[in-house]
């Protein structure tokens, strides 16, 4: 895609400039002051608005009435990337809740087919494997008969049949096996640890041995304790980055600037944690195995009343962000765009508007609310 965006306030060096952005073959090749359109490419005019980097959800379970655990490659990318486009979501991880190895190896086939497919939906950056190397006592909506001890050979035999495609796996601490398990496969994906009622020790012996973040920070965790400052304290101290559910359900106002504040902003990470659910209203849903019931928008299992992910958005997400924190929309971005970049290793090529990232951007209005989504600088949601 060609395309030359003027009049645009642009998220560049953490504040909004006014810039213009030359997009070649779905990368931006310029940002500057003033850029001369070349012959035959289009013209895109904000009218001033705002233009920033693409939202990423690494957590998520799915959106408008599909289930992550249950989508064929066409649902993942039309139904759930084309909501999630409309959203500002640029680019997804696909949550695998804890499953069999038959049913998970099918969804990492589905997601594998709908990696390489394009269209008019967020990209599908590959998956999340949420266990099944999970603490019984945290599974919050986990299959407990489906949980498992650290096994690296169960998860390489995921890795083999994705080709690449496992960008990031949530593991339990305390759980055994997963210690050892994550020095051997620490360079091989971005280990996340959760749903953990590790003490300070262990989680802190597996944040050395390479895990790199805390799945839904606060939440399937056991809490600080001034004597026993257990995984959340070694989560805090450190400079693992931290998932955050900003759906003032999750987390209260007040938790979230904390967290920030701890780890300040550039080690916290946005995420929606969404199940199929988001987009829709109150009603009977599923999380994998799970039946769940969404009441004014929260989501419990229908069998113990456990919060079973949300309905949140990503677009929600950085509204809520402002409106909790106080803090300029400037100063939170990163949360949802160059954050979760970086966390993926992919910081090089997406999260960021600069030359030589990928063409993956969202224009916003006044109000915050998404207008236009673009990925590889193609418009995939326009708001009417």
């Amino acid at each position: 895609m060609e395309l030359v965006i003027k009049n645009a306030r642009v998220y560049h060096n953490h504040r909004f400039e006014d810039r213009e952005v030359l997009i070649q073959n779905g990368t931006i090749a310029q940002v500057a002051p003033r850029v001369d359109a070349p012959a035959g490419y289009q013209v895109l005019d904000l009218g001033g608005k705002r233009l920033v980097p693409g939202f990423i959800d690494v957590h998520t379970h799915g959106g408008a009435g599909v289930d992550v655990n249950a989508a064929t490659a066409d649902q993942l990318n039309n139904t759930i990337g084309k909501f999630f486009a409309s959203q500002g979501t640029t680019g997804w991880l696909a949550s695998v809740l804890t499953d069999t190895p038959e049913q998970t190896l099918w969804c990492i086939e589905q997601i594998k087919q709908a990696k390489a497919q394009t269209g008019d939906h967020a990209q599908l950056l590959g998956v999340h494997l949420e266990g099944p190397f999970l603490a019984s006592e945290y599974k919050g909506a986990m299959p407990e008969h489906l949980l498992q001890k650290g096994n690296a050979e169960l998860f390489r035999r995921y890795a083999k049949a994705a080709e690449g495609s496992i960008k990031y796996m949530t593991v339990s601490p305390e759980v055994e096996g997963v210690p050892d398990m994550i020095r051997q496969i620490a360079g091989e994906v971005v280990v996340a640890i959760g749903h953990s009622g590790a003490d300070y020790d262990t989680a802190m012996a597996c944040i050395d041995a390479g895990a790199a973040s805390a799945t839904h920070t606060f939440n399937a965790m056991k809490l600080l304790h001034q004597h026993f400052p257990a995984i959340m304290g070694a989560v805090l101290e450190t400079d693992v980055y931290c998932e955050a559910i900003c759906d003032g359900r999750h987390l209260h106002p007040g938790t979230v600037r904390f967290l920030i504040k701890c780890k300040g902003l550039d080690r916290v990470v946005a995420i929606t944690d969404s199940i199929m659910a988001a987009g829709l209203p109150d009603g009977n849903y599923k999380l994998g195995v799970n039946d769940v019931v969404v009441e004014d928008g929260d989501a419990k299992l229908a069998s113990n009343g456990t919060r079973a992910g949300s309905t949140l958005t990503t677009g929600q997400a950085l509204k809520n962000l402002v409106k909790f924190t106080g803090r300029p929309v400037e100063e939170v971005l990163p949360l949802l765009t160059e954050n979760p970049a970086d966390l993926l290793k992919m910081g090089n090529r997406k999260g960021r508007i600069r030359p030589g990232w990928d063409a993956d951007l969202v224009v916003l209005d006044e109000d915050l609310t998404v207008i236009r989504t673009l990925v590889g600088g193609r418009t995939v949601f326009e708001k009417a």
